[in-house]
């Protein structure tokens, strides 16, 4: 898998701006009251949908977090269509990816005392590739090892401590993790 260029922030800030544009058109369709603020984190713009006055837009996150998903899916394919080039873009709705993150980090920081108590591995529930990668930075930040198994869409991640730690799944240099990187 090849790597892109990193993207200067005009580039980033056009993006926001045009699934700015893109989700304003369909928040009116869906007569949907919400306000658009824009930013870019970690060279990725980042674009959130934010409840005006005390309308309820949680339809917009849906189940799980699937309409999101979806939408985030239809804003990138918006951007991509109007610049050429395949965008990351992160939408949110909401807070609702703030939520979930923190969810995810206490479920790997649970985790991780597990694997510390017994020093057995322990598989983690089928997860998406951004769900996968909080895991991953998590288990990474506390010093232990963490592996993705199976094919979407029942992809998992498996927590086990470092080499000499403990009883390892693997040797250190074929652990990688969701981005293709090996880890440390």
């Amino acid at each position: 898998m090849s790597q892109e260029e990193p993207r200067s922030v005009e580039q980033l800030n056009e993006e926001a701006d045009i699934a700015a544009d893109y989700l304003e058109a369909l928040l009116d369709v869906a007569d949907y009251e919400g306000d658009i603020e824009l930013g870019i984190r970690n060279n990725r713009p980042v674009v959130q949908i934010v409840a005006d006055d005390d309308h309820d837009i949680t339809k917009l996150i849906g189940s799980n977090g699937e309409v999101v998903d979806a939408l985030q899916q239809l804003t990138r394919l918006a951007v991509q269509q109007k610049t050429g080039e395949r965008s990351h873009l992160i939408l949110d709705v909401d807070g609702f990816l703030k939520k979930k993150r923190q969810r995810l980090t206490d479920l790997a920081l649970d985790a991780i005392d597990e694997v510390r108590e017994t020093g057995e591995s322990v598989d983690l529930k089928p997860m998406n590739s951004f769900e996968r990668k909080v895991v991953h930075d998590v288990v990474r930040e506390e010093g232990c090892k963490s592996r993705s198994h199976g094919e979407e869409p029942k992809r998992y991640v498996t927590v086990y401590m470092k080499a000499g730690s403990a009883e390892t799944l693997l040797d250190d240099s074929d652990v990688v993790d969701d981005e293709g990187i090996a880890a440390e």
